[in-house]
């Protein structure tokens, strides 16, 4: 009580200028007694650049270029990052040639690995939950890839979630194995999850911290050595957060991060041979990597998604207010963003396509709502469905999509018959449904291709981070009266 008195007294004596500087002073301070941060959100500027490093066989290096990255909203260079060169990749290289390939761990090698990074997930899950933790990776998350607050706090958010889901014995039991009886007694097959090995991470802009960190971290948990790649103008979220993991006990030498062009990173693929690599970014590079790495990997590449309306017009504010969610949230650079709506003509009726209007005119540059964006509405009949099946099966792109409607018969005709004559990954149906949401608690990725990658669940971790080995144990005993049989 008196410290409160004695502040309200010296506020009242002190000029505003220099109360506002104490303030601000006290948060800086706040900011830098992070123990792993290495930056100042709110001083990243193009007189205080933030610089960006690489990490390689445990330790923390520059690079004799650097790379300067300009501020999305003002133009100025605030950012420096160390890139690696063609000439420069071949301490990377070796690093990966030191993991074998049963991996770092596996369920016959060092098991309590398992143990130690479910618990570097309770503790940087605790971490994440510390709102200035939180704040500090949304606002530079924001600082990088210009989103509003609350789409880059969702971020953080699923990131933490994710990391809470796996924490303690969560991590071993993605490696539980089964057993079948065999043809005779002392015989019984074994079915394991088994690392890769070597692998490497290419991951894009548009979600700098969610994408990265879940599949990075699912390569580890599952037993593989990794080299991350993030694009570099967002790549200092990634640098920050592994310098996160290391202050909650992830040894500095599990994971190796740089910093590269595209063309230096297909030299590295080439020379390393990783035995799998996760690309998440466009078509045509994916399709490129997967002849250059003889498909050893698998893809999360673009998503051109659809939705359909169905007849029954109903809760027009909320079906409204989620397309233009799904169409612009995150300036429309989500890959599940809405690309495609199909209207069923009873809703030219309502009042939907003027509230999309409205609301879409509400977004605005000063809070980070709006960027440049296109969508597309197509009107449909009844009788024309198959039309609109017809257009879903000539697009190249499976990703998300979304059939709205709780009409009874709709659903008994007709979205039986959508969801039957389509392949996207991940569909939602209902009143609610939406195309864009990863959210950690469901798959998340394509389907119709057996290149296709998915993120946040065991599952997903499972199919994109380990292979499959059987061990049959045959002790016998034999026959009695065994002999040699004739030759077959």
């Amino acid at each position: 009580m008196h410290r409160l008195q004695a502040f309200r007294e010296m506020r009242a004596r002190v000029p505003q200028k220099a109360f506002n500087w104490l303030v601000s002073f006290n948060s800086s301070r706040c900011i830098h007694s992070l123990p792993f941060a290495t930056v100042n959100v709110e001083e990243i500027s193009g007189s205080q650049p933030a610089e960006v490093h690489n990490l390689v066989q445990g330790k923390w290096t520059g690079s004799s270029k650097w790379n300067t990255i300009l501020d999305p909203l003002n133009g100025e260079s605030f950012i420096k990052v160390a890139e690696i060169d063609e000439t420069g990749i071949q301490p990377f290289v070796e690093s990966l040639s030191k993991c074998p390939k049963h991996g770092l761990h596996n369920p016959f090698k060092e098991p309590e690995r398992y143990l130690m990074l479910g618990d570097v997930s309770v503790k940087a899950a605790h971490m994440l939950s510390q709102p200035k933790v939180s704040d500090f990776f949304t606002r530079l998350i924001q600082r990088v890839s210009p989103k509003s607050y609350q789409q880059a706090l969702g971020e953080v958010f699923v990131t933490r979630k994710f990391l809470e889901n796996f924490c303690g014995d969560q991590v071993r039991f993605l490696a539980r194995s089964f057993a079948v009886p065999g043809n005779h007694l002392g015989q019984q097959s074994h079915g394991f999850r088994w690392p890769y090995g070597p692998v490497t991470i290419i991951t894009p802009f548009n979600f700098p911290l969610e994408i990265p960190l879940l599949q990075l971290m699912g390569a580890l948990y599952m037993g593989n050595k990794p080299v991350l790649k993030v694009d570099s103008k967002v790549s200092i979220v990634m640098e920050q957060m592994l310098r996160l993991l290391h202050d909650c006990g992830l040894p500095v030498e599990d994971v190796d991060f740089i910093n590269a062009d595209g063309k230096t990173m297909n030299k590295l693929l080439l020379e390393a041979n990783p035995r799998m690599t996760l690309f998440t970014g466009s078509s045509r590079v994916a399709d490129k990597l997967a002849v250059d790495l003889k498909g050893r990997i698998k893809l999360e590449d673009a998503g051109f998604d659809w939705k359909i309306l169905g007849p029954d017009v109903k809760e027009v504010d909320y079906i409204a207010w989620v397309c233009d969610q799904d169409a612009y949230a995150c300036s429309g650079q989500k890959c599940s963003a809405q690309s495609m709506l199909f209207m069923h003509e009873n809703w030219s009726k309502s009042s939907l396509l003027r509230q999309m209007n409205d609301l879409a005119a509400r977004r605005k540059l000063e809070d980070l709502t709006v960027g440049p964006v296109l969508t597309v509405v197509t009107e449909y009949k009844d009788n024309q469905i198959p039309m609109v099946l017809d257009a879903l099966e000539r697009m190249h792109a499976h990703l998300t999509a979304a059939v709205v409607s709780n009409d009874q018969l709709f659903l008994q005709a007709r979205l039986a018959e959508v969801i039957g004559k389509s392949v996207n990954g991940t569909t939602y149906a209902g009143l609610r449904a939406r195309t864009t949401g990863a959210p950690q608690n469901h798959w998340f990725g394509p389907a119709g291709d057996p290149r296709g990658a998915g993120i946040g669940t065991p599952e997903a971790i499972k199919l994109v981070w380990s292979c499959h080995r059987e061990i049959i144990y045959d002790f016998g005993p034999l026959p009695q009266k065994w002999e040699t049989p004739a030759s077959t």
